[in-house]
Parts: C-alpha cells; structure tokens; sequence
C-alpha cells in the first residue's frame, strides 16, 4: 500500500507510542467547548421535535407542500444527506481498493459520516409519510392480511437503499474499529476496560487476527464498492421514472452518483479540518490529505457542472417545447435565485482549487466546503421542486414555499448528524490508530519524508 505523506522532519515523526496517545487522548481529556457544542445541537433537535409533533398533531398542512408540488424541503434533504453518506465508501472501500494511501487519517471520519448520514437521511421518507404511524407499509414483509408494499413506489425503493446501505456500511466501520477498540481496552480501566474489551472482540494482535481481519475488510470493500453506484442511482430513479419534466433523463444515476461524491468530499472537508484543529491531530491529518481531497472535489465540480450544461443540451435536442420550457423557467423564473446560486457554488467557487495557494490554505478549504454543502441542496431542490412546480399544464402551475416547520426540521437533521457525531469523536478514535501506526512505521524504516 502506498504510503501517506506526513510533512514533518523525521526527528518529528510521532512515535507509535505518540500515535497511541495523541490519537486516543480526545476520549480522555474534557472539552468545555464540546459541551456546549453537543447542548446546542441537543436544542435545536429538541426544537425539531416539537416541530415534527406538530406536525403530526395538525396534519402535512403544515407544510408548504401543495398540488402540484408534493414533494418539497423532506425529500430535498433526504436526496441531500444520502449523497453525503456516499463519501464514506468511496474513501474508506474504493481508496482501499486501488490502495490509495491517502485515505489512511480520514477514512475513519468518513465512515462515521456515512452511518450518522444514513441515520439521518432515513428519518425523511418516515417525515413526509405525514401519518408516521403507517410506516410499516413501506418494509418489504409478507403480512397475515395478504398484503405487500407497492414495490412501485419510491418510498419502498428507498427504504431498500437505505437499509442496504446502512447494513453494510455498519459492518465496514465496525470492523475497521476492532483493533482500535483493542488500544482503548488496554489503555483504560474499569467499566471503560470491560465495555471496549467486549467489542474489541478477543482481539490480541496476532498474525492471525491480523490475516482474518485483512481478508474480511478486503472482502467488505469489494461489496460496498457496487453501493457508491447502486444505491444513489435508485435514489435518482425515484424522479428519471417519472414522465415530470425535467425528471425523465437516462443521465439522472451518474449525475446523482457524480453529486453524491462531489457533496460527500466537501463534508468531509468541512468536518475535518475543525476536527484536526480541536484535538490537535496536525501530525496525522497533514495538508498532503487535503490537497488529495481538493483534487478529488475539483475533479467532481468538473463533472458536476458538465452534467448542467448536458441536461440543457438534451432539453433543446430533444426539441420537445415543455422540456424546454421547463428548463428555460428553471434559469430564469420564479426560482432563478436558487438555482444560480447553485451554479455559483458548485461549478464557479470550486474551480479557484486549480490554484496550489488555494489548495494548501486551510481557511480557504473550509469556505469552500461550506459553498458547496450549500450548493448540493440547493441542487436537489432546483431538480425537485422546479420540476413538479412547472409541468405539463399551465393551469397547474404552481409555486411551493417552504413553511416554518419544515424549514425547522431541515435545521435540526443538521444538528441530529452533528449530534451523533460530536458522541463519535468523544467515544471512538476519530482517525485509525492500526493504519497510522502502519504507516509510521514504515516511513520511520525507510527514512520519513
């Protein structure tokens, strides 16, 4: 495997004993920031619920969501946050795969990303349901009373994705946790030692171990791999079935596939780079990483922004007038706004990474990062609610403005993902401690950099 550049003179190469201990020393050592940080988010999923209850209470009335656009901010964010959660794979099986060195200090963040991700992308088809208490109509079960889900509806082929995605990537960050959770059982004590000795598994260390756990991690990478295209690419065709316009593309499973990593990239950047300035990991999580994760996210904008201009291109080469219309209204009607603000973000902001200066200013990384957060939602509500508000008959022209309430519980999926995340990095090793120790010792064997 090729190893990852760490940019310090090699006296300052960290020990594997400092790796042990830097590393660990977050779960240890008390934060007064992180407390308030995890109230905050605490509060505004507090808020969230109240919201979601009234909801419940009053009806999907509540709600902006209108004839003929009736699906409005749940699903946007929904199609958002299971785009984040691609990124994990990518980085953690596919970099593994084609043994990418650089994934070795985030890839353990990225894997959480995708499960706390996955978490929250699955409350929304349950959300947008309205009468929440009929969810069970949406798992795939053979009932007493005869009776199966409609295997034609979206809501049923996400929960196949998401249960699918969530199963495996589950099984992928635990395993890839064990021998760290083997550190942690020999570094603490009492209730500490016996909890994270229960799921490190027995683990000691030994060739064995070590020759099972690589065989069952290179066998998990190469099933999780195949989900970075499937699963997003059934979340796309829950709209290229449709006949909507602007919906009803061959294009839309590489365009979200292409979106979902894109987006992903830019959340990983976004939670690293406070995350390597909170608990001092500038040792580990070096700007080599980030100029990959740069690159990664330049090369994504570039497809991104070609697949905008070819769903213009295909609209006027179809010479089909409502695709047309609908995507001339798309630029240029009441929604205008966001949906240059999305080309802004995503295709202008990230093209400044041509430039080194850039790429190596962590400062600049962040903003970046944030643009395109904010552009990858406003994407997916540019392709959802234009395309409902603006169909086939004028008549049925409609405009769809999200209400309080939803806008709330869009808030607080962001502080519900923060929320379990913040637990993460205050429980787990945020980076892995094996695969850093491998790589030290492997550059402290052949001179460092």
């Amino acid at each position: 495997m090729a190893t990852a550049e760490i940019e310090v003179p090699r006296e300052e190469l960290p020990s594997l004993a400092d790796a042990n201990r830097d590393i660990s020393r977050p779960i240890s050592t008390p934060y007064k920031r992180y407390w308030l940080l995890l109230g905050i988010c605490a509060a505004l999923i507090a808020a969230a619920g109240v919201a979601w209850t009234i909801q419940i209470r009053d009806g999907m009335g509540r709600t902006g969501i209108n004839n003929p656009v009736n699906w409005g901010v749940y699903i946007v964010t929904f199609v958002f946050w299971v785009g984040i959660a691609h990124s994990g794979t990518l980085i953690s099986a596919v970099l593994y795969l084609v043994r990418s060195g650089w994934r070795t200090t985030i890839n353990r963040t990225a894997e959480a990303m995708t499960i706390f991700a996955v978490m929250t992308a699955g409350l929304f088809p349950l959300i947008h349901l309205g009468r929440v208490w009929y969810f069970y109509y949406l798992v795939p079960y053979p009932s007493t009373r005869l009776l199966w889900p409609n295997f034609r509806s979206p809501l049923v082929w996400d929960m196949f994705a998401i249960g699918t995605y969530f199963t495996i990537s589950l099984v992928f960050w635990y395993l890839g946790l064990i021998p760290d959770l083997a550190v942690l059982r020999d570094k603490f004590t009492g209730i500490k030692k016996k909890l994270y000795g229960a799921f490190s598994l027995g683990w000691t260390g030994s060739v064995r171990d070590w020759a099972h756990y690589r065989r069952l991690y290179l066998y998990l990478a190469g099933i999780a791999t195949p989900l970075v295209l499937s699963v997003h690419s059934v979340v796309s065709w829950d709209f290229a079935m449709g006949v909507v316009p602007g919906w009803h593309s061959t294009i839309f499973a590489p365009y979200f596939v292409a979106g979902a990593i894109f987006s992903g990239i830019a959340m990983v950047i976004t939670i690293t780079i406070p995350l390597r300035w909170a608990f001092g990991l500038e040792k580990y999580i070096t700007k080599y990483h980030f100029d990959n994760m740069s690159k990664l996210l330049l090369f994504t904008s570039l497809i991104v922004g070609y697949a905008y201009g070819m769903e213009y291109f295909l609209a006027w080469f179809s010479a089909d007038p409502i695709e047309i219309e609908s995507f001339r209204w798309r630029g240029t009607g009441f929604y205008a706004g966001p949906f240059w603000i999305m080309v802004f973000c995503n295709v202008v902001v990230p093209m400044s990474l041509w430039f080194r200066r850039t790429r190596n200013s962590l400062k600049a990384l962040f903003v970046i990062s944030i643009f395109v957060n904010i552009g990858m939602w406003y994407e997916r509500f540019v392709i959802i609610v234009t395309s409902l508000a603006h169909e086939f008959d004028p008549s049925a022209w409609q405009v769809y403005t999200p209400s309080l309430t939803e806008l709330t519980i869009m808030v607080g999926s962001f502080a519900w993902f923060f929320f379990w995340f913040l637990l993460f990095a205050k429980t787990l090793p945020v980076i892995s401690i094996a695969e850093v120790k491998e790589h030290l010792a492997h550059e402290h064997e052949h001179g460092g950099h």
